[in-house]
């Protein structure tokens, strides 16, 4: 377990609290048909972003995936303006244009959530090549599900990143389910193992636990910093909704799912804290808090401005008198 104290891991439960508040309440405003679109949540997943971002910087970069919220949360995006941008409200991080699956904002390094499975490992990658190019010290991390692990693009990214020794950290949230095919059916290797094949190193560690998340992340970004090349961690974790909201996920049974919710990563982190000093009461009105903020984020979103139609191509095609290739 990290060695860290009460009032470091506080902030870290907070972010962890506001990821499981966003997505309920995204969740429920989804489900009675006022949000645009899909979505897709990460309930029950909350340790790995939370765990990882803990050591970056806001110059460093990440990239996502369909469920990405957790990811960009942590990673410091306004829930007011994510709301506004799954309302596809003007005021939204991307003008209402990405929506849930492709939001996205370079000042704060999330160079992209993506809908298109594995698609930000290369991306990833390429930021790598650019901080060593540079010369700077900044990481990348890449976020996706054990669903992408079998792509091109999974295998291309691990390559180049290990053979040029890029500072890059892949983060595999294992939930188990490739939208609905057991990863046990879809390999008969391990996430973790294929590191050996790439030259790097493979980490699997309990998705569930903020703190082994915490330590593992800690020494993978670290090691990138230094130029020493990527990692490859495997959180294994597990999504306690379908692979969309309303998918009734009929390929999980209900015992193994009622498993998983047994392992909450909330609790076990609430638990440590009232061990290590922190009152219930103090917690209670943090927990209090943090509804109260997505309460207000989804209404402030949703009051934000509708896109004018005459907007449609706006940002689609080159301005006039700008040369093209």
């Amino acid at each position: 377990m990290a060695t860290i104290k009460a009032d470091k891991v506080l902030p870290l439960y907070r972010d962890m609290l506001r990821i499981r508040g966003f997505e309920g309440k995204a969740t429920k405003l989804y489900e009675q048909g006022v949000l645009p679109g899909f979505l897709h949540s990460s309930v029950g997943q909350e340790a790995v972003p939370v765990g990882v971002s803990a050591h970056l910087d806001k110059d460093d970069y990440i990239t996502s995936n369909h469920r990405g919220h957790g990811h960009v949360l942590a990673k410091g995006m306004e829930p007011e303006r994510m709301f506004a941008e799954l309302y596809a409200r003007t005021t939204g991080y991307n003008s209402g244009r990405g929506g849930s699956m492709h939001i996205m904002d370079f000042s704060l390094g999330i160079v992209g959530a993506n809908g298109i499975v594995g698609a930000g490992v290369p991306i990833a990658t390429g930021a790598g090549i650019s901080f060593q190019v540079n010369g700077t010290k900044q990481v990348a991390v890449s976020y996706f599900g054990d669903g992408a692990v079998n792509s091109g693009a999974f295998h291309e990214g691990l390559n180049l990143a290990a053979i040029w020794s890029l500072p890059v950290v892949f983060v595999c949230e294992n939930n188990f389910y490739a939208e609905s095919v057991p990863q046990s059916y879809a390999a008969k290797v391990g996430i973790a193992e294929r590191a050996a094949a790439y030259g790097i190193p493979g980490v699997r560690v309990d998705g569930n636990d903020l703190f082994a998340v915490y330590d593992a992340a800690k020494a993978a970004v670290a090691r990138a910093r230094k130029g020493e090349g990527p990692t490859l961690i495997e959180c294994q974790t597990f999504r306690w909704s379908g692979h969309f909201v309303g998918d009734p996920g009929v390929y999980r049974t209900k015992e193994e799912v009622e498993a998983w919710r047994l392992k909450d990563p909330l609790p076990r982190v609430h638990s440590w804290l009232e061990q290590h000093g922190v009152t219930a009461a103090d917690l209670d009105t943090m927990e209090a808090a943090v509804a109260d903020e997505m309460d207000r984020a989804a209404e402030r979103g949703a009051a934000g401005p509708r896109p004018d139609p005459q907007a449609a191509t706006d940002n689609v095609y080159a301005p006039e008198g700008v040369a093209r290739a």
